[in-house]
């Protein structure tokens, strides 16, 4: 982690810490539930030392950057907008970036892909592919939507009621919340019984870390959302529909940047009902005509920036290190 720079800048109307490490094009990495900036260490080491700008912000609710407290200031057009006002700190107005997103930073990845193209050379997408969330259906909201598919159980829809799933994690404890999350190989579509802490994505939470996760890494997550919380992440799900409502002007439209896309097999997204049939039948391609590529990490699981990290790096530099001087 040596020479990586830390700094807080203002954005959109909060201060937003940003870690970054390099010279050359910006890579803008943006992480995922609940994690951090430090999700992409391995990334951020490996592309600054391939003439590029590793740049990877604590996104709005998480960790060193501002926490409004309004629900409301969490949909998609706050988180976008900051995005935008932090690509317009690092390039000058008429420069595009490149996007690294997982998980909830992968869904922020499309949001700016098709909101903002034009800030956006190519985009490198890890574990959530174009739908469910942004694959909008004018039909029904997209929270309702997931009720009616996995029932009352389902992780959004357990995330939904101010205050409720804060008080279940906190009584688990961040530490183990944390754990059982980051060490997930339960596949298919996350169920949280109730009377299990809120938790349940993991249901045999091991005694040991994986290789991929040391405790000294464990430990930073931890210290952080012991301060915070995890109320400004669950506030990204709580928008859900109305963000379904704010996007209605883009039904129908899809991401026309370049896209490459990583998942690994064991992933409880690509494992989730029509998935797999969605990302590999052709649905995907015709949302993205511009997917080049989607590449299936074999035994890896969600967190595939971690766990696969010298494999993502390789496809990351590889997919937009043929753009890297093309305007």
């Amino acid at each position: 982690m040596e020479g990586i720079q830390h700094r807080i800048v203002e954005v959109n109307g909060i201060k937003m810490h940003v870690a970054e490490k390099g010279e050359g094009p910006v890579v803008l990495f943006l992480h995922g539930f609940p994690e951090l900036w430090y999700s992409w260490r391995h990334q951020i080491v490996a592309l600054s030392s391939l003439g590029f700008r590793a740049v990877a912000p604590d996104l709005r609710g998480y960790g060193d950057s501002e926490a409004p407290d309004s629900i409301r200031s969490y949909t998609c057009f706050h988180l976008v907008g900051d995005l935008v006002a932090l690509i317009d700190t690092l390039v000058d107005s008429a420069e595009q970036v490149f996007v690294v997103g997982h998980d909830w930073g992968a869904i922020l990845g499309w949001y700016l892909c098709l909101f903002r193209p034009d800030r956006v050379k190519a985009y490198v997408c890890l574990s959530v592919p174009f739908r469910p969330f942004l694959g909008r259906n004018p039909q029904i909201k997209t929270v309702d939507a997931f009720h009616a598919l996995y029932g009352d159980d389902y992780y959004i829809c357990r995330f939904q009621e101010p205050g409720k799933m804060e008080a279940q994690l906190a009584e688990a404890g961040t530490a183990y919340v944390l754990k059982n999350i980051y060490t997930t190989r339960h596949t298919g579509p996350p169920i949280l019984p109730k009377g299990e802490y809120g938790t349940g994505f993991n249901p045999d939470t091991p005694e040991t870390l994986p290789s991929w996760l040391s405790e000294e890494e464990l430990a930073y997550y931890v210290a952080k959302f012991e301060k915070t919380g995890f109320t400004g992440g669950l506030n990204y799900y709580r928008n859900l529909n109305l963000d379904w409502e704010l996007t209605a002007p883009w039904t129908g439209v899809g991401v026309k940047v370049p896209v490459k896309f990583i998942v690994g097999e064991l992933d409880l997204v690509y494992t989730s009902p029509g998935m797999k049939e969605y990302i590999h039948g052709g649905g995907f391609k015709k949302d993205v005509p511009n997917l080049e590529e989607v590449v299936v990490q074999k035994g890896v699981a969600h967190f595939n920036n971690q766990e696969g990290a010298e494999e993502v790096n390789h496809h990351i530099y590889h997919f937009i290190n043929k753009f890297k001087f093309k305007f």
